[in-house]
């Protein structure tokens, strides 16, 4: 009788074991993964969860690298829900370009969220579930590529700051469906491209609200755009939070904040399915500079001290490496 409870009691432990393992795996919790190989299991025995591509940036069971860094559940967006930031990443961000007089942060987040969405934004694909980015930066090696068709391909294309397809359509792409900017390097968008903000400090968030409405400032650090075309129901907003954790996590305080490019790489790899990375680093000629311009000697940020250049490109290197990203190195 003894045994027989004994047996009933074990198979029951190993039900409960089994089942909350194919639970946690259908929702990909990366601390369970090492029960696939434990228990010998094939990928095509368990639920793919919702990622529909071949290949998923979060299947990180194959790398711990990856799974000490990358934190899922950190909103790369700022909404109502959790605009409201620690203290210590109120005191970091705030310390990024200093203000003599900041506003209050919590009113300005208010009178932001009266002019666009304040709910929470995803990208959305669609119903194949399998979400492709082009994540396009600006750098020289773009041209002459003949990149333009690959990058349009995916379902989203992210573009930074100054970047002009016209023209350069055979290299670059045509589409955008999300542009990354801050308010030193705004332009005015198409009504369908999603303008995603990064902010630096609070002025930059008063910046967009007068720029969306009164036009009234004109100038932060810099001369600034006093309006802006953009579509109101498409503007997001990147988190501090999220900011703070890609230069804890990613960069390791490298610099004294990530640049635009490696920021849009980071808000890609958290939202994204598959990533495909265009238009960073040097040219094969070793110079740095933008795909619009002749000036070879353009990409004099590597030498600021503001952003460690050198650091972000071989952190962009090993994601390629380590088969999280797909580059594209150019001409």
């Amino acid at each position: 009788m003894w045994r027989k409870k004994s047996r009933a009691f074990t198979v029951l432990v190993c039900v409960i074991t089994v089942t909350t393992f194919l639970f946690s795996y259908t929702y990909r919790d990366p601390s369970l993964y090492f029960f696939k190989f434990a228990l010998g299991l094939s990928d095509d025995l368990l639920p793919k969860g919702t990622c529909a591509c071949s290949r998923c940036i979060t299947d990180m069971e194959e790398d711990p690298w990856f799974m000490e860094r990358f934190n899922q559940s950190m909103p790369p967006l700022m909404s109502r829900k959790n605009s409201v930031l620690s203290e210590d990443t109120f005191r970091w961000w705030q310390w990024l370009q200093s203000e003599r007089h900041p506003a209050n942060y919590s009113d300005v987040v208010q009178r932001l969220f009266e002019v666009i969405p304040g709910e929470e934004q995803y990208m959305d694909s669609g119903p194949s579930r399998c979400r492709t980015c082009s994540v396009v930066g600006n750098s020289g090696n773009l041209k002459g590529s003949n990149y333009g068709h690959l990058i349009d391909s995916s379902d989203f294309i992210i573009r930074m700051n100054q970047a002009p397809t016209l023209g350069f359509e055979t290299d670059v792409g045509s589409k955008t469906t999300h542009h990354v900017m801050y308010p030193e390097s705004a332009k005015n968008l198409q009504n369908t491209t999603s303008l995603v903000l990064i902010p630096f400090k609070t002025l930059d968030l008063q910046w967009l609200i007068s720029a969306l409405t009164t036009g009234t400032i004109k100038h932060t650090y810099l001369p600034v755009m006093s309006r802006i075309k953009a579509n109101k129901d498409k503007v997001l907003i990147y988190n501090p939070a999220f900011f703070k954790y890609v230069y804890d996590t990613w960069l390791e305080g490298h610099g004294r904040y990530p640049s635009t490019g490696f920021l849009a790489l980071m808000l890609a790899i958290h939202i994204c399915d598959e990533v495909k990375v265009f238009g960073y680093g040097a040219d094969q000629k070793g110079n740095w500079h933008h795909y619009w311009e002749n000036n070879l000697l353009s990409g004099a940020f590597r030498h600021t001290g503001v952003h460690d250049g050198d650091y972000e490109y071989n952190v962009t290197l090993l994601l390629a490496d380590k088969q999280k990203i797909k580059m594209f190195k150019g001409s």
